[in-house]
């Protein structure tokens, strides 16, 4: 597997390596391909499936409690809303001011969402790739992106040289070789955290 469809397929997952640190890597967005597909034995396939869910919505209770104690502690006022989202749970802060929990570029937000997945992986003994937003500064990033690939897209297909973007996080990242994947392009990464890259190919 190349190195822009190891992203394309994986985003910053938080494995807890021994001693309980938080390594990140880029493993999140759901990998839209492997999830919500019928399996081939109708009979076989629902109680995987609702043991699933079960485990995802016990994930976001998780997260829940600990953000809940984590705004009491700040004497921050915010409402949670938990979700499951392809095959990871969801959890949203939203807030008259929680800018402070957002941060510049989302740094303090991703800080966050690992330490999120960190206290239910200390709840359940397994790695959890669990979607922190707060908000809304993700699914507004997100669009942004989507827009910032189309445009460069258009440029790629006019020039047919390939147009390296801006420093971004691996979420962003993840975001922009979806979207050059859905225009049948190719993309892949370069660069070296936190000045990591997206170029996208020409045909």
């Amino acid at each position: 597997m190349s190195e822009s469809e190891t992203e394309r397929a994986t985003e910053v997952e938080a494995e807890p390596a021994s001693g309980g640190a938080v390594q990140p890597d880029e493993t999140d967005e759901t990998d839209e391909a492997g999830t919500g597909s019928d399996h081939d034995d109708v009979d076989d396939a629902p109680a995987p499936r609702v043991d699933r869910l079960k485990q995802l919505e016990n994930e976001g209770d998780i997260a829940a409690d600990y953000l809940e104690e984590l705004l009491d502690i700040a004497d921050l006022d915010g409402d949670l809303d938990m979700d499951v989202e392809g095959d990871r749970a969801a959890v949203s802060i939203v807030g008259a001011d929680l800018n402070q929990l957002v941060g510049a570029n989302g740094e303090v937000l991703d800080a966050l969402q690992e330490l999120t997945r960190l206290a239910v992986y200390r709840e359940t003994g397994e790695r959890s790739r669990l979607m922190l937003d707060i908000s809304g500064y993700r699914a507004n990033r997100r669009e942004e992106l989507i827009k910032l690939a189309e445009e460069t897209i258009a440029r790629v297909r006019e020039s047919g040289e390939p147009v390296s973007l801006t420093p971004m996080t691996p979420f962003e990242r993840k975001v922009v070789h979806d979207a050059v994947a859905a225009a049948g392009l190719s993309s892949e990464s370069e660069g070296v955290e936190p000045r990591r890259y997206v170029v996208i190919l020409a045909d």
